[in-house]
């Protein structure tokens, strides 16, 4: 009996060691230009592990397919970002095509003509379309107005675009209209995975059961690839990362997991030190207005970025708010595409339904927000004395693109009066939108100053970190 019991433990060990192995599969490849020469050096990982390509552009890995969905490339500087009708593609494949080919896969690139150390990069949180009236405004308002943009942009340098999460509202059907909606706009555009694009039904990848043939971003990955991913553009290595831990039927926590950390660092091990990085996410890490909404391990994300100059790309709060974390770290948490959502014209904190638009110069930035139907001077909502319920004795700027390095200034009737000061309070449009005022989420970046009660106009000056100075005028008396 004790002999029986011995063979059984030996024959249940030898199962579990055979299914384990047969999980893990030798994939491999290469990485060459259109002429079929091999690209050494380019940098393919599973999620997991990481090798860079030989000589002769040939790359291997032994992946785990339950944990690993996609191989991936990091398409070098010197090459084509890969695209299909406009949406980024060709970068990755999944473990499922993968072992049907007999684990071979070679992933195609086209040498550019010349270095592009000069694009433009847009930004785009939160389409979050619900349903079809959802969708017709996001297709009707937002779609056109950067296509118009990207127009004008793509005269002058190359153009990508990056969604930064919540492309829908929980509705997975509504995936193959949003993809259309974002071909052929003269932009290579990415996307990023947010806490409203899982399947209700289940949790995310990590949380589920071993082996499981469904699960959380499965559709996201259908339609859009993996979540983590990185490429790089001129002097710039973009990377992009999901930062929600989905525990299924919309509940979510703000965080990334060890392995994603990990990740991060073997992706950051293969960029110099000092490189400019831009890092795209859905929640923001190091918002200071509001408690929650952060992601929970923020410390271990900025221990990891160290020794890097980074650029932080986050939506989720539907409210705009920079942070000048460190000296080599600025997030820019950025304002919805569909504000609050589709209710009205603007965000949570009153900036306007819009997006990001940077200018990339080699290893420097330069950023505008752009409202929707809107050109690029509108930078700040200014209200006239009475007008701003809380503060009606004051007149009120809105300056949603806000930091350290800009300046709000003030004139009464032609004579400068000094700095405005700064206060924290909840916008008068999104707060005049809410059944209860109470319920409007307040913001830091709003300015007043009190004119005198004999005042006729007031002027606000905004100068931005650039240097760019946009001014509006009030009339207080006729």
């Amino acid at each position: 009996m004790k002999t029986l019991s011995i063979l059984s433990v030996l024959l249940c060990a030898a199962c579990m060691e055979a299914t384990a192995q047969s999980t893990t599969l030798k994939f491999a490849g290469r990485v060459t230009d259109a002429s079929g020469k091999g690209i050494p050096g380019v940098v393919v990982n599973d999620g997991r592990h990481f090798v860079q390509t030989d000589r002769q552009g040939a790359w291997s890995l032994s992946t785990d397919t339950v944990v690993s969905k996609f191989v991936s490339i990091s398409t070098p500087a010197s090459y084509q970002l890969p695209q299909a009708e406009g949406l980024a593609d060709g970068f990755y494949v999944s473990v499922g095509k993968l072992a049907g080919s007999n684990g071979q896969h070679d992933f195609v690139l086209e040498k550019r003509k010349a270095a592009q150390d000069n694009f433009y990069y847009i930004a785009v949180s939160d389409p979050q379309v619900r349903n079809a009236r959802e969708m017709k405004r996001w297709r009707q308002e937002t779609v056109p107005d950067l296509k118009e943009t990207i127009d004008s942009l793509r005269q002058q340098r190359e153009v990508v675009g990056m969604t930064l999460g919540d492309l829908v509202f929980d509705n997975m059907t509504l995936y193959a209209e949003y993809k259309t909606s974002v071909k052929n706009t003269g932009a290579t555009f990415f996307q990023c995975i947010g806490n409203h694009d899982f399947d209700l039904r289940y949790q995310d990848l990590h949380n589920m059961a071993a082996g499981t043939p469904v699960y959380g971003e499965m559709m996201y990955n259908r339609y859009f690839g993996p979540t983590d991913y990185s490429f790089n553009i001129g002097k710039a290595h973009i990377v992009t990362m999901k930062n929600l831990n989905y525990v299924g039927g919309k509940q979510y926590i703000e965080c990334m997991t060890g392995d994603q950390i990990a990740w991060l660092k073997k992706d950051l091990s293969y960029v110099p030190k000092g490189s400019l990085v831009i890092l795209n996410m859905h929640a923001a890490a190091w918002n200071r207005v509001t408690a929650g909404g952060n992601v929970r391990n923020a410390a271990e994300l900025k221990e990891a970025l160290k020794d890097y100059d980074v650029h932080v790309f986050s939506g989720h709060t539907h409210f705009c708010q920079n942070n000048e974390v460190a000296p080599n770290l600025y997030e820019h948490n950025i304002g919805a595409a569909c504000g609050a959502w589709w209710a009205g014209w603007v965000n949570q904190c009153g900036a306007p339904n819009g997006y990001m638009v940077v200018e990339v110069n080699g290893s420097k930035l330069k950023w505008h927000y752009k409202a929707t139907r809107r050109d690029f001077s509108y930078q700040f909502r200014l209200y006239g004395k009475g007008e701003f319920l809380t503060q009606s004795s004051f007149v009120v700027a809105n300056v949603w693109d806000w930091d350290s390095a800009c300046r709000v200034v003030w004139y009464q009737d032609g004579k400068l009066m000094g700095d405005m000061e700064q206060f924290t309070d909840a916008d008068e449009d999104i707060a005049a939108l809410k059944k209860k005022r109470s319920d409007a989420v307040k913001t830091a970046h709003l300015f007043r100053a009190m004119p005198s009660d004999k005042a006729r106009e007031v002027k606000v000056e905004f100068t931005n970190r650039f240097g760019e100075v946009y001014m509006q005028t009030i009339r207080l008396k006729d």
